[in-house]
């Protein structure tokens, strides 16, 4: 079991550790978000056709057999 850490040596411990941290650039959070939302909208679109066309698939078969 670990030692209890005094509360201002953990806050030093966490500043000393992001200081460490390479943050990104303005331009490639932009990116990043951008390809995110393209990406979300690409598979929104996606799963949206394949649930129409197993839907109709699905009506097909059911109608079928009355």
């Amino acid at each position: 079991m670990a030692a209890k850490t005094n509360p201002v040596t953990f806050l030093k411990q966490v500043r000393s550790e992001t200081a460490k941290v390479t943050w990104p650039s303005r331009r490639e959070t932009v990116i990043s978000t951008l390809m995110v939302f393209i990406m979300v909208i690409i598979s929104a679109a996606f799963f949206f056709a394949a649930d129409q066309l197993m839907g109709w698939l699905i009506g097909l078969v059911l109608n079928v057999g009355i």
